[in-house]
């Protein structure tokens, strides 16, 4: 005890502890897995016994007799693990044991490697992210190739389930679409806002640019899958005129369209001086939060003639589409859900979960591939959504969506017809 005592004074004794829940662990794991194995393996010989009777009893009833052995794998920690399959032959052949047929038709192996990518482990360091086997066993499986191949499948059914999605029963009241930027494609992202304040992802629609064809395509094929637009919508976006343009070609006007606050002050200070950045940025901050839509107007108006001298290019960005920098302004919307809806932040967190997924990807070799690892992103950041800030106030955005409506003429029963 007295030498115990000495080494832990030495230092020695921290040694000891900092490996010893390392041992612990390896022989705790180890134990668990060799269970496991044991447990299979007793399994099976308990169903072959079932069908055969006793080893070395006469029976001149049985219909089956044990085969040796055969060579299997099975779907285990993330790779394929060898076994020695019990045979089975009956009278019409070989028989295959009930517990053998279920774990083989299992294979979580896919969904395996999908789970693994997206948390961040690249398909080279696949394998050493699972838990290792007990000593001698042979496996396979957890290779680089035979990982990309798995996870290639399973993201092309992820997207393809995703966008044959039926829209019909979404009772949309806003819809953001953002333009998301990889390598040389661009890939438009639709965000579904429902009454209950709930977000869908509605679609990808990718080209090599944000024209108004790649804007119209998107919103075409939304339509097609049951989004209804022979309602009033509101509609928040970056600004892009391409997107602009379709959304009037698609809605008309019953497309109430909110342009990004954020992105219109950013734009404006691109066109200034370092010096003026911070204040006329503030500014703007201030008209867009005084919940006055007039009086924000007048301020934005009489920055924009303060601007003209020294910065017209600032001016006129300033100008342009100010109006619709306030429309969510006009609603009357409870102060929570008007700051959430007067820019495309909602979907900007959605991109930012993209681009954290698909950060390992070194080299997009074509469209398809850029579509299958988006949609598996924005799959994995669906499962943390929560309902949009300011949830509460959706009602009030109901009856301003509908209160346009009839001022468009349209009723429930115009709806109805045109569904």
């Amino acid at each position: 005890m007295k030498s115990i005592q000495k080494n832990e004074a030495n230092g020695q004794g921290t040694v000891v502890q900092l490996l010893l829940p390392d041992v612990l662990r390896k022989t705790v794991l180890d134990t668990v897995l060799e269970a496991g194995m044991e447990a299979l393996r007793e399994m099976l010989e308990t169903e072959r016994s079932r069908l055969c009777g006793e080893r070395y009893v006469h029976d001149g009833q049985r219909e089956a007799w044990r085969s040796g052995y055969a060579p299997g794998e099975l779907a285990m920690g993330g790779r394929r693990v060898s076994v020695r399959r019990p045979r089975v032959r009956g009278k019409a052949g070989e028989l295959v044991l009930p517990s053998w047929k279920r774990f083989a038709e299992q294979d979580p192996l896919s969904e395996r490697a999908l789970e693994q990518v997206m948390v961040g482990v690249s398909t080279r360091k696949y394998h050493r992210s699972l838990e290792p086997m007990p000593a001698g066993s042979k496996t396979r499986g957890a290779s680089k190739s035979a990982v990309s191949r798995r996870f290639v499948q399973k993201t092309a059914e992820h997207f393809e389930a995703m966008m044959r999605r039926d829209l019909s029963q979404i009772e949309l009241c806003a819809l953001l679409i953002d333009g998301l930027h990889v390598d040389e494609h661009v890939v438009l992202v639709a965000l579904g806002i429902d009454t209950h304040g709930n977000k869908h992802v509605l679609g990808l629609y990718e080209g090599a640019s944000e024209n108004t064809t790649v804007c119209k395509g998107l919103l075409s094929d939304l339509a097609s899958r049951g989004m209804r637009t022979e309602h009033s919508l509101l509609l928040v976006i970056d600004g892009s005129k391409a997107l602009h343009s379709a959304i009037q070609a698609v809605f008309g006007e019953r497309a109430l369209v909110q342009r990004c606050q954020v992105h219109k002050r950013r734009n404006v200070e691109d066109h200034l001086p370092m010096s003026m950045k911070s204040s006329i940025g503030s500014a703007m901050t201030k008209a867009y939060r005084c919940r006055d839509p007039e009086r924000a107007e007048r301020i934005l108006v009489g920055l924009a003639g303060q601007l003209d001298r020294e910065h017209p290019a600032a001016a006129a960005s300033l100008r342009e589409g100010l109006d619709e920098t306030l429309t969510v302004m006009r609603l009357d919307l409870p102060e929570a859900l008007e700051r959430t809806l007067a820019t495309t932040n909602p979907i900007e967190n959605l991109n930012g979960a993209i681009r954290r997924v698909t950060r390992n990807v070194k080299r997009w070799e074509d469209g398809r591939m850029v579509l299958r690892w988006i949609g598996a992103a924005v799959t994995e950041a669906s499962k943390g959504f929560r309902r949009l800030r300011g949830h509460k106030g959706m009602l009030k955005l109901i009856g301003a969506l509908r209160a346009h409506d009839a001022g468009l003429g349209i009723t429930l029963e115009t709806e109805e017809r045109a569904a």
